[in-house]
């Protein structure tokens, strides 16, 4: 299906709502029957059948499509928040007494999750070096049941092989996930390389406004319901109507914003790669990249992250250049409007908390819609107290 059919008319049955160009806002918490018939088949399959929004809502269905289709999926489901998504699919994929193998360094709460959430029900895991198949091998032990990726993961960016990754996991009967929010859908499409589901901070492209939390879980139907039944209704981690109406507009403009960002990124990455204050700068499409191969081999893209460690010989000077910034702001996530930088010095010196594993002159950048050299001019008279 084509990216413009999915973006502005899969899943919106205009003659359904006046042929409004706009889809409504279903927001109720009920639904009603109008016959007992009625009543009893929509209990066989709540998922198909609307009978309460945790369940199954018009405007969030509407959603769910249109993120199946972008990601090559059968079926989808969206959450609260990202690592409502991360959660419910791991959750969904093991029992007690089983074991996890997961890429080093995954998303923050993706690591707690693992190490202190499911070691209470008796789930162990173990972290690999996501760039050596031989070591994700000699992890998997006979109770393992979940290969958990994320490629590129949102700081330094290291990549799996997601084919050998697949093709591993099936030889062992092991579950694949894959946090695919760097790269996107319109990037890299995880289950064209055989991976069972693809999870997603939708918070970030997939809005892409800074204005809604948002996970999604895509994958085939039969693992999709599986979720649903259990971990998406028990444990209650839904996406409200209006946040889904809102992500559905976020969409509208995915292609747009991913080419902008991906490609004033690569614009302002090149440049500061050339900057004598610049030791090093971490961008998976950039050739000087340790992976850049693999990287295309698997992305037409990168979006709009990348890092750059500062040739800085103190803290201090990493505090005085982030200080001096003045068009981009300090913030966590990415993917709206707004460039962002994220200094790793700001993990260090926070009482009651170890200091970050990484440098404290790494800096992660995003690169929204601004006009790149406009943000190059900042970056350029910031680091100039280097």
């Amino acid at each position: 299906m084509h990216l413009s059919e999915i973006l502005t008319h899969l899943g919106e049955e205009r003659e359904q709502y006046f042929q409004a160009v706009a889809p409504p806002v279903i927001q109720t918490s009920n639904f009603v029957f109008p016959t007992l018939e009625a009543f009893r088949e929509a209990f066989t399959d709540e998922l198909s059948h609307h009978v309460y929004t945790r369940g199954n809502n018009p405007t969030v269905a509407m959603l769910r499509a249109k993120l199946a289709a972008l990601e090559g999926a059968e079926d989808c489901l969206v959450f609260g928040s990202g690592v409502a998504a991360v959660a419910a699919s791991v959750i969904a994929n093991v029992n007690q007494g089983d074991h996890v193998v997961c890429v080093q360094s995954p998303y923050s709460w993706t690591k707690i999750l693992l190490t202190t959430f499911l070691p209470r029900f008796g789930v162990s895991h173990t972290f690999v070096d996501g760039r050596d198949m031989a070591e994700i091998e000699r992890a998997i032990q006979p109770n393992t049941k979940v290969l958990y990726l994320e490629s590129p993961n949102s700081l330094t960016f290291d990549i799996q092989d997601l084919d050998a990754c697949a093709q591993l996991a099936k030889s062992r009967k092991l579950v694949t996930i894959i946090d695919n929010s760097y790269a996107s859908p319109l990037f890299q499409q995880p289950i064209s390389h055989g991976i069972d589901l693809v999870v997603h901070s939708g918070t970030k492209y997939l809005n892409g406004h800074s204005d809604v939390v948002v996970g999604v879980v895509c994958g085939s139907k039969a693992m999709i319901k599986r979720i649903f039944d259990l971990e998406y209704m028990c444990l209650g981690g839904i996406l409200s109507p209006h946040d889904a109406a809102l992500v559905i507009r976020g969409l509208r403009t995915l292609e747009l914003r991913m080419l902008r960002s991906n490609e004033s990124a690569m614009q302002i990455a090149s440049h500061l790669e050339r900057h004598p204050k610049i030791e090093r700068v971490l961008h998976p499409l950039l050739p000087s990249f340790p992976q850049y191969e693999l990287a295309k081999k698997q992305m037409t893209g990168a979006g709009g992250l990348f890092s750059v460690y500062l040739k800085a010989d103190n803290i201090e000077k990493v505090e005085a250049f982030i200080g001096r910034l003045l068009r981009f702001l300090m913030a966590v996530s990415w993917g709206g409007h707004e460039s962002l930088a994220l200094p790793m010095a700001g993990f260090y010196h926070i009482p009651g908390r170890p200091n970050s594993a990484l440098p404290w002159n790494l800096v992660r950048f995003y690169i929204g819609l601004e006009d790149p050299k406009w943000l190059i001019d900042d970056l350029n008279q910031a680091l100039e107290v280097i």
